[in-house]
């Protein structure tokens, strides 16, 4: 049996995949390599999937959109699990481009779940994200927190996939899994983030724009603890009145995947400072249209779950990403 992997080309799907071939797992690829961000990026850590030698790889190049190809590739394996993780990314983008959301988050995501309901997929896990939590308030944000305040289409459509997924759940019997992530970051990420926009900005002299005055907060998970929380949870299939919420007993499941230590933005620019031994030019500006003013996880289910917390600090996690960013790009 296989493992699907929806988004293997970019920055979460990739670390994860490399992990479950260094495992020795065989793996199918979808990525649609779409222009986004850096289509030269993706490529290269495709080229760097190819290298492992423990697992099987397979890269398949196609469009969620397109139902008959995603027909087709559940139709010529067969899969005990499946990580989607391709989406259309980015809160600011979705503002300006709606409808490549609907597609890539909305549609996509419904031709997935329909092939993983006709092929009673043993465990199907998908990407959400912590920008579900919208408007909420109260910190840390906790899975029975009420998500219908969205302030973004992407956040819109990440709390539609979690709906849609939840539905399937109950009328099928589909065990699922909803991975909130919170600010993911770390080597090969991407390149429309803000950590690696400081970094590059640092380097080139060019001056950072920084909303909110510097006063965001955002809880900064390291890349290897989020690949760890996931491929954990993988084996960790939803059962039955399992579920945290209880109006519903659905094998069905969310977890916040995130550092449960938010951080300062100013203080996070600080370490990047301090790992590239250079002064960024800062432009303190006020709060943009979509963000939040702080994301906070809490991560007591996940713990409880997987028996592990996340162990790789701000300044271990940031002095990693700019040892990477120095020999890739410079």
């Amino acid at each position: 049996m296989k493992i699907l992997v929806t988004g293997a080309a970019g920055f979460i799907g990739f670390h994860i995949t490399k992990s479950l071939l260094e495992m020795g797992y065989s793996v199918v690829c979808i990525d649609n390599f779409n222009s986004y961000y850096s289509t030269k990026l993706k490529k290269d850590r495709v080229a760097e999937l190819r290298k492992i030698n423990s697992g099987d790889l397979e890269f398949l190049e196609g469009d969620l959109v397109d139902a008959k190809f995603i027909k087709g590739v559940f139709r010529n394996d067969t899969f005990s699990t499946v990580l989607h993780l391709a989406a259309q990314a980015g809160v600011r983008y979705s503002i300006s481009n709606p409808m490549a959301y609907i597609d890539s988050n909305v549609v996509g995501f419904m031709n997935i779940l329909e092939e993983v309901r006709q092929y009673k997929i043993a465990h199907f896990m998908y990407a959400s994200s912590s920008s579900v939590y919208g408007m909420n308030e109260k910190q840390p944000f906790e899975t029975l927190d009420k998500v219908d305040s969205p302030v973004s289409f992407y956040a819109a459509t990440k709390r539609s996939n979690e709906l849609f997924a939840h539905t399937y759940s109950h009328l099928y019997q589909i065990p699922t899994t909803a991975l909130r992530f919170f600010t993911v970051y770390g080597p090969y990420g991407r390149p429309d983030m803000a950590y690696y926009k400081f970094t590059n900005a640092i380097l080139n002299k060019e001056k950072i724009q920084i909303f909110n005055e510097g006063n965001m907060m955002r809880d900064f998970t390291y890349i290897s603890d989020v690949v760890d929380a996931v491929i954990s949870l993988m084996v960790k299939f939803p059962k039955l009145k399992q579920q945290q919420h209880s109006n519903t007993n659905a094998p069905f499941r969310i977890f916040n995947i995130g550092n449960n230590t938010p951080i300062r933005l100013l203080d996070f620019i600080t370490e990047i400072e301090d790992a590239l031994e250079a002064k960024a030019d800062i432009d303190l500006l006020p709060m943009q249209q979509g963000d939040v003013i702080e994301t906070y996880a809490n991560i007591d289910d996940l713990v409880s779950e997987i028996g592990k917390s996340p162990n790789v600090s701000i300044k271990q996690g940031i002095e990693k990403f700019v040892a990477w960013y120095k020999n890739y790009n410079l």
